[in-house]
């Protein structure tokens, strides 16, 4: 039998999750402005290996059947989306704060564009290195400053959420005023 609190934290994985998602659908954003890195750093933290691989896998890959479609490309990114995740879930174990937040960013963002952007092109649609490289270099830095940005202002407020316990408000009936 599955627990209110565990039921909870299950809306929350899922509210994050489908959050994300429609960001992530708004026509016209800049590419790489998304908070994938932003939710994952304290879904690490919260969530565990498992949950936190599968939030960036599953964020990939939904996005990809629902847009450009799933190919070889897809399995790459969302490996590597899943594989931060499962850093995430290693790296904060022990670490929380702004601080944390943007080194991982940073180390996770660097890690996830050189993956992806230098294999796939080179690998799969026969564009040399070069042409690879140049063209990422626009992308890591606006994907670095939009996670990195996003640590700062939206990391900790999401883990806020994930860790926030419900407050009951007790009213009172009576009040009496003495002087």
């Amino acid at each position: 039998m599955i627990s209110l609190n565990q039921m909870k934290n299950w809306v929350k994985y899922i509210t994050a999750f489908l959050v994300v998602f429609a960001i992530r659908m708004i026509p016209f954003r800049a590419p790489n402005v998304e908070p994938i890195m932003a939710t994952l750093m304290p879904l690490g933290k919260i969530y565990g290996k498992v949950m936190t691989f599968v939030f960036g896998f599953a964020s990939i890959a939904l996005y990809d059947v629902f847009t450009s479609g799933f190919g070889i490309w897809t399995l790459i990114t969302a490996l590597a989306y899943g594989s931060l995740g499962l850093g995430a879930s290693y790296f904060f174990q022990n670490r929380s704060g702004v601080k944390f937040y943007v080194l991982y960013a940073v180390i996770a963002t660097i890690f996830y564009d050189i993956i992806t952007g230098l294999t796939i092109g080179p690998l799969f649609f026969h564009q040399s290195f070069v042409v690879s490289l140049t063209g990422q270099i626009p992308f890591t830095i606006l994907h670095l400053l939009s996670n990195v940005s996003f640590a700062i202002v939206l990391t900790p407020l999401i883990e806020k959420w994930f860790t926030a316990r419900e407050v009951k408000i007790v009213g009172l009936s009576k009040v009496a005023l003495v002087s």
